[in-house]
């Protein structure tokens, strides 16, 4: 039995409302004060198909959802047969009786319940919230007031249908649920909406995107939001135009953010080498997915991570973060801003499909977030852009101006002009690397790279959104240890991690080459025990992740 966590699971065809059902039991969850995290399972299918939602909630923090939930509903055959399993002790299984027979769960016959409706089966997702209210001894007044706050199209429809639906379940229901009520009401939001407001708050003022899946929200996010902070927000016609016109919008000072997956952030490589050498401060959002190639376009992996740390040819500073929680997509999004900004080089903000599209309720503060800002120069004549500097940031200068300001895909001398004189090239190296050393000495100083969960019992570490799936997965299993996860994977905070160099530790991740472990083998030095890896798609349930855990130990 999960214990302090009730689970909400809706599963059904793509265009049947699933997403929208799960979607309005969170915000149920969330006035009552409570916690949520919610994930969405779906095929890349506009109809058809199975997808399914997943809604855990809790009084106390919750980091994941569970894969065994108190009440589970299904629309067809296929999603009754893959989630007929995922109950917990004493969960509900409810199904489409107008498909499946010869059940142990309670049957509706959703369907021709429906077809007496203008939208017809669409009204699946009502029927499901339906369900809900009468499991969690809702009256009919307060589902009616659901109803028309979240399904306003077809208002008097969609209240007979659910009416229908109440009716008929709420005397089958012999074991109901009643939710005891939380503290406060939260906002929820998704990674993708985090990353976005959080760069919004760090001084974005400028994003280019071509959509792909799981990055595609950010674009819509902030387009949604354009007119009301001022953002320019460009659909371009592909990657490598995104990449293009986001160094072109960085030569103007913009602060500029461009989001992609991996097969799009591959196309965007050559341009990533040429921010690297005319050193234009750029964020890139790389949200993983399976691969290679289109691989599994609406899955989770993490995957990408030896592409991100590596991505360009040529030497020069790539600065890679992942966050570990929405509310960390929201603060690190503004802090990547801002180094990208003093530093004057590319970063990547590495994330995956499982935080990108995932939600939580968050707590953020805007007041806590960083403001980009750029080491402007005033002033200055004969402007080198490419100034040899002791700590490797040349003063920056932008259009309109008095001084020549020239970027260069080439070769250059400190005012840019282009060269190929081997004095010239070594000590331009020279100065581009010496951005690693001044970039390591602020981190030292400034930057939280590493978080530790824990303060005793062995040591495990993970990155990006599998960090979520172990906290939950500690907290289910009451396992006592320590959670180490690097926020910053390049330059990898080594400083943080020798002195794990003689514990032998548990890794987590979600990659079949160990990516992760490897890293932290090559760059910290760390003596690895065990790799408890998953590669399926799925994001960890911590229920399973618990039991791999203590096998381990």
């Amino acid at each position: 039995m999960v214990k302090d966590v009730f689970t909400f699971l809706v599963g059904g065809k793509a265009g049947e409302g699933v997403k929208k059902a799960g979607s309005v039991a969170a915000q149920i969850f969330i006035e009552k004060g409570l916690k949520v995290f919610q994930m969405d399972d779906y095929m890349s299918l506009i109809r058809g198909g199975h997808n399914f939602s997943i809604v855990s909630t809790a009084k106390r923090d919750i980091s994941s959802h569970y894969m065994k939930a108190n009440i589970s509903i299904n629309s067809d055959k296929r999603s009754y047969d893959r989630h007929k399993n995922h109950l917990d002790k004493d969960g509900i299984l409810v199904y489409n009786s107008d498909e499946i027979s010869d059940s142990n769960g309670i049957g509706i016959p959703f369907t021709s319940m429906s077809k007496k409706f203008k939208m017809g089966t669409l009204m699946f997702g009502i029927g499901a919230i339906a369900v809900l209210a009468a499991y969690l001894k809702f009256s009919k007044e307060k589902l009616f007031d659901i109803i028309k706050k979240e399904f306003s199209k077809g208002i008097e429809d969609n209240i007979k249908y659910a009416t229908e639906i109440y009716d008929l379940i709420d005397p089958k229901l012999k074991n109901k649920y009643e939710l005891e009520d939380g503290d406060i009401k939260r906002p929820i939001m998704t990674g993708n909406q985090a990353i976005s407001f959080g760069a919004i708050a760090g001084g974005l003022n400028t994003y280019f995107g071509y959509p792909m899946t799981p990055a595609s929200t950010i674009l819509h996010t902030l387009a949604d939001y354009a007119s009301e902070f001022g953002l320019a927000v460009v659909h371009a016609e592909s990657e490598i135009a995104v990449i293009n016109m986001a160094i072109g919008a960085s030569f103007t000072g913009a602060k500029v953010m461009v989001g992609t997956s991996g097969g799009g952030f591959a196309l965007m490589v050559e341009g990533f080498s040429l921010a690297g050498i005319t050193e234009a401060p750029l964020l890139v959002v790389l949200s993983m997915r399976p691969g290679p190639a289109t691989g599994v376009p609406t899955y989770t992996e993490q995957a990408d991570l030896k592409f991100a740390l590596s991505a360009g040819h040529g030497d020069f500073l790539r600065i890679v973060a992942s966050p570990a929680s929405v509310k960390d997509a929201f603060y690190l999004s503004a802090e990547l801003l801002d180094l990208v900004c003093k530093f004057q080089t590319p970063g990547i903000l590495l994330t995956e499909k499982h935080l990108s599209e995932s939600a939580m309720t968050v707590d953020v503060n805007i007041n806590n977030t960083i403001w980009a800002e750029y080491n402007l120069s005033d002033d200055i004549e004969d402007y080198k852009r490419y100034l040899f500097t002791s700590d490797g940031i040349s003063p920056i200068l932008f259009p309109p101006s008095d001084q020549l300001i020239k970027w260069n895909s080439y070769e250059h001398d400190e005012f840019g002009f282009t060269t190929e004189k081997a004095e010239i090239i070594s000590k331009m190296h020279d100065k581009r690397h010496m951005k690693l050393k001044t970039l390591e000495k602020y981190m030292k100083e400034k930057i939280k790279t590493v978080k530790i969960y824990g303060d005793k019992g062995p040591l495990i570490f993970s990155y990006g959104s599998t960090t979520m799936s172990v906290l939950e997965a500690l907290y289910y299993g009451d396992i006592k240890a320590r959670l180490v996860q690097p926020t910053y994977l390049s330059p990898f905070p080594y400083w943080e991690i020798e002195r794990f160099q003689d514990e032998p530790i548990i890794v987590v991740e979600m990659s079949k080459s160990e990516q992760f472990a490897n890293l932290l083998k090559g760059q910290g030095g760390i003596t690895i025990k065990k790799v408890i890896s998953k590669y399926d798609g799925r994001p960890f349930d911590p229920i399973d992740l618990s039991e791999k855990i203590k096998e381990v130990l």
